[in-house]
């Protein structure tokens, strides 16, 4: 086994070798664009990575980690669209870069693109591999949508924002290594072992970014601290401090979340404040060890030896601990 780092080199050296140079280059001019922007590569590392812990060579599933990652960016650039975001990475979106059609049309192609990569499998690992990625690709989608929909909603539940982040950011976690089990030929109980360990600790991820917003610090967190609050975001901080508030101080925190001043600063510390005076910060650490402690267990019935399942449990803990 590589450490992570290895695993990341490795699959940028792969991903530079098959840079799309040809035409017409205002199609794949912005899909080399999007790929080249960074990123933490988590994704197809976790591919890598699950090859290799069912004792198969991580080369075997390069092109299923290049499906993932290229599938991951296309939806960047359509969820860049629909949230006329200016910057991706520090630098501009596609669609600011060049124009919205463009946005459009480069990211369907990656979208095809990626489903093609499964091509260079044979038989039943092709249609294995195909089968979770058209499933998890439409949970994506409908994770999208929901929290499109809570923008315009006053009645989110907890539970609806669970599964928002759930479909939205976690299943594909859980899609990346499960893709490698299945590569590596792994059982069908240890793929859903696996895919369970990496959907857990999505979620906690997701809550972690959500907490990190709020609390993060401003020098290293690389995204202005407090801008789910600027945006009035419906995530489980604000849902968890409407739920433990009383009356008037829920009142308040909803009133807030109407507003949008010229000058955000007195209101991020104030809802910072009646995230922490309601309990709402202390239950989302909570809630972040609870599904880290879930994955865990998820890991715990996967067949493989102790020494590598201490490589994802230090894995894990590694990304929870985070404070960027």
């Amino acid at each position: 086994m590589l450490s992570v780092l290895e695993y990341s080199s490795i699959f940028i050296d792969y991903l530079n070798e098959r840079s799309l140079d040809k035409e017409p280059k205002n199609l794949y001019t912005p899909i080399n664009y999007i790929l080249n922007l960074g990123g933490k590569r988590l994704r197809p590392v976790l591919t890598l990575m699950a090859t290799e812990l069912f004792d198969q060579p991580y080369q075997k599933s390069l092109d299923a980690a290049l499906a993932i990652e290229i599938f991951h960016n296309f939806s960047l650039v359509h969820d860049d669209i629909m949230d006329d975001a200016p910057l991706r990475r520090g630098q501009q979106t596609v669609h600011e870069k060049w124009d919205i059609n463009t946005g459009i049309l480069s990211g369907d192609a990656m979208l095809i693109l990626a489903y093609q990569l499964f091509e260079n499998y044979d038989g039943a690992i092709f249609k294995e591999l195909a089968k979770l990625f058209s499933k998890t690709a439409i949970e994506v989608c409908e994770g999208q949508q929901y929290d499109v929909d809570f923008e315009t909603r006053d009645d989110v539940t907890i539970p609806e924002y669970l599964r928002m982040i759930e479909y939205k950011t976690a299943v594909l976690v859980g899609a990346a290594l499960k893709m490698g089990a299945i590569v590596a030929g792994a059982s069908k109980e240890c793929q859903e072992s696996i895919y369970n360990y990496g959907r857990d600790l999505g979620i906690a991820f997701q809550l972690q970014d959500d907490y990190l917003d709020a609390f993060g610090d401003p020098e290293t967190f690389g995204k202005q601290v407090g801008g789910d609050i600027i945006e009035n975001k419906k995530t489980f901080l604000y849902l968890t401090a409407l739920q433990k508030s009383e009356k008037d101080e829920a009142r308040q925190l909803e009133h807030l979340f109407s507003i949008t001043p010229v000058d955000p600063t007195e209101k991020i510390e104030t809802v910072k404040q009646q995230f922490i005076d309601s309990g709402a910060a202390d239950a989302t650490k909570s809630e972040m060890e609870k599904y880290t402690q879930r994955a865990f267990k998820s890991l715990d019935t996967v067949k493989i030896s102790e020494n590598k399942k201490e490589l994802l449990r230090a894995f894990g803990n590694n990304l929870m601990k985070r404070t960027v």
